[in-house]
């Protein structure tokens, strides 16, 4: 059932929320009073330790959309979504760690689309920045949604309300203490986020007695799916043998919620094509590699063996994380088997096993969980905006005291999109869930994003001209196939959808990886040489102009340090 009364709460659980927030807030507010220059506000100083920007990369990546939407996916469609944090982050951690973060950091820039600039031109470092700012900005909405749904199911709180006073609180310590203040709360979001939802998890394994009776419990509950898919089949079909074949197929799919790797032909999202080819191939070093939330810790970092161990210890912190996000969304459907909508699995499971006093432990996590990411991509989207856009279109010449304003006035302006758009969401149908929502809008131009970034940086040949009509022509397909999957578009024009699968992102991510790659390969060919100054930015290139930079980051950091004492 929904937890729908606040009087659910005790003053136990209001004041570990209350610590937690207070904590949260003073942190926010110490770091940010040092803030005197760009630097600071985008980069932390570039004085920021590994364990810290490590935990940071967990709890930015595991949001409040995570532990509602990846939970709910568990719910309706089984553990293959905890490929997206094994198959899906680890692999593609360890490679940055050893071969991309130590390149970005020696080039020493604030942003991936300022590098893919230094690499090929301009209008790739334009078109990237703005796809990545409407992505971000899009993504705050759902963050902020997110909160709204657990906040409203757990305690009965009015959603607007919600939306509000969590945009506010978030959106105030990032505007004053900028990347550094991040990192440094998330360290305490990510020790907070992973005890409350190991509560859940170890609870509610307690409840259903234990792994054994869980799978038992999983497998009448898919084999009373599929009875009632029977029958619904039967009632609209009219051919018997078609109905028995149909029960058959329904049958053989009863293993399919506790498998992590799916038959191509699965009904749900995570089919293994998808996963290996679309997720561990593409979308996951995508997002660990070229994602600007992301990788802009690491180049906060003190020095590049921090970067790179920052990554590492990140790795070793997502190996836990399917057990505590995924697993309890399992346990939902052996307690609450009759749930209508997938992403109300983790709200009513919180109200089904913790009792009194233990309720603000995992609202404090889920809190950890939804700041965390909003004031990661808070942060980002402020860099984006002031230097990949501002800087070079408004004022070259600004300073760097004054991007510290521009950013600020950005990190505002942010705030107000998001709580407009979460409100927009909220009007909108559910069917597709969070988690699908957030990775589709991913799709749309991450696979694009990094066939250029990957193969300029691995091919000396990629030209920039090639790389942006390559860039918009992958972006065109990913839009294109989503489009003609939709059922309004394909019935108008008389043809079949595109792909069976329910929210075919994967697949979008590859095909649209693959025209990319094509047309920038086939187009540098035919275009002339690259500049003698690109080269420094391709694996293999001029060794003495790749780290020309690295004396730079060096300096940033020491004239920042000078500012803030």
């Amino acid at each position: 059932m929904f937890l729908a009364a606040t009087n659910l709460l005790t003053l136990p659980d209001y004041l570990i929320i209350a610590l937690y927030l207070l904590g949260t807030i003073t942190i926010g507010v110490t770091i940010g009073i040092r803030m005197k220059t760009g630097t600071d506000f985008f980069l932390g100083g570039r004085r920021l330790p590994w364990w810290a920007i490590g935990m940071s990369l967990v709890a930015t990546d595991i949001g409040g959309t995570d532990i509602i939407g990846v939970g709910g996916a568990a719910y309706s469609h089984g553990l293959a979504v905890a490929n997206f944090e094994w198959i899906g982050c680890v692999p593609a951690m360890i490679v940055g760690a050893f071969v991309f973060i130590p390149f970005f950091y020696r080039a020493g820039v604030y942003t991936i689309p300022e590098f893919l600039e230094r690499r090929y031109n301009a209008g790739v470092r334009t078109v990237m920045a703005v796809c990545w700012l409407l992505f971000m900005a899009c993504n705050l909405g759902i963050m902020l949604l997110a909160s709204a749904k657990m906040m409203s199911a757990v305690f009965g709180w009015n959603e607007a309300t919600c939306i509000i006073v969590t945009a506010i609180l978030v959106g105030g310590y990032t505007f004053i203490g900028g990347l550094a203040a991040v990192v440094y709360t998330d360290t305490i979001q990510c020790a907070v986020m992973i005890a409350g939802c190991l509560l859940i998890l170890v609870l509610g394994l307690i409840k259903v007695g234990g792994i054994g009776e869980l799978k038992a419990r999983l497998a009448e509950a898919e084999v009373r799916e599929n009875a009632a898919t029977a029958v619904e089949m039967a009632k609209v079909s009219e051919d018997r043998s078609d109905t028995v074949e149909m029960t058959v197929v329904t049958e053989a799919s009863t293993t399919e919620r506790t498998s992590l790797i799916l038959p191509a032909d699965t009904q749900t999202p995570f089919p293994w094509p998808g996963i290996y080819f679309g997720l561990a191939l593409i979308l996951s070093p995508a997002y660990w590699i070229g994602n600007q939330a992301i990788v802009q810790r690491s180049l906060g970092a003190r020095s590049e063996f921090e970067a790179r161990a920052s990554y590492i210890w990140g790795a070793l912190l997502k190996n836990v994380i399917p057990l505590i996000v995924a697993v309890p969304g399992l346990i939902a459907v052996a307690l609450l088997p009759d749930l209508k909508d997938g992403d109300s699995a983790i709200p009513n499971l919180v109200g089904e096993l913790l009792p009194a006093g233990l309720r603000g432990l995992f609202v404090a996590a889920f809190l950890a969980a939804l700041m965390s990411s909003i004031d990661s991509y808070l942060n980002s989207a402020a860099t984006l905006v002031s230097n990949d856009l501002y800087k070079p279109f408004i004022n070259r010449d600004v300073t760097d005291q004054q991007l510290l304003s521009i950013g600020r006035i950005t990190t505002v302006g942010l705030v107000a999109w998001a709580v407009g758009f979460a409100f927009l969401l909220a009007t909108m149908s559910e069917a597709s869930g969070i988690y699908a929502i957030f990775q589709t809008l991913m799709a749309f131009f991450q696979g694009p994003a990094f066939a250029i970034l990957l193969i300029g940086i691995l091919w000396r040949r990629a030209t920039g001209n090639a790389a942006l009509i390559a860039l918009l022509s992958g972006i065109a397909t990913s839009i294109s196939l989503y489009a003609l999957n939709q059922p309004a578009i394909f019935g108008a024009l008389g043809l079949e959808p595109l792909f069976k699968i329910q929210e075919p992102f994967l697949y979008f991510s590859i095909w649209a990886f693959a025209v990319t790659a094509v047309v920038l390969v086939v187009l540098s060919l035919l275009s002339g040489p690259v500049e003698a100054d690109k080269l420094q930015y391709v694996f293999g290139g001029h060794s003495e102009a790749s780290t020309a930079a690295a004396p730079d980051v060096q300096a940033v950091a020491t004239e920042a340090k000078g500012a803030t004492t």
